[in-house]
């Protein structure tokens, strides 16, 4: 339940910096710039559910991780760093602005572990 909470909590607060974000980018480094933050939060978004999807599984133990979940684990990065590349090469957006995105959901977990320490109810 607290973790459903905690989770449902940094979804949110990723999305709201993944907004912020966008906007703030947009005023600092032109369209390109929003639009490479954006296109970073949405691939921190999507590894946020990814890694929270392995974490469901892991436990329930009723069918434990094979060897193809540490191959996919791998893959995902390997398409993230994919994604970066045509980001940057062919849409022609900036890299600063890419990577600052692709820190979104580092943020909302840093966020809520505040959030926790300062309101934690024992």
């Amino acid at each position: 339940m607290i973790y459903e909470q905690a989770v449902g909590r940094i979804q949110r607060v990723a999305i709201l910096l993944a907004i912020a974000g966008t906007a703030a980018a947009t005023v600092k480094w032109g369209i390109r710039g929003g639009a490479g933050f954006l296109m970073g939060s949405v691939l921190s978004i999507l590894n946020l559910g990814w890694w929270k999807r392995l974490v469901s599984g892991i436990n329930h133990e009723s069918s434990p991780p094979g060897r193809g979940s540490a191959v996919l684990m791998g893959g995902r990065y390997l398409m993230v760093g994919a994604g970066v590349y045509v980001i940057v090469k062919f849409l022609e957006v900036s890299l600063v602005a890419t990577l600052a995105g692709l820190l979104t959901a580092v943020a909302a977990v840093l966020l809520e572990l505040l959030f926790e320490l300062l309101y934690a109810r024992t």
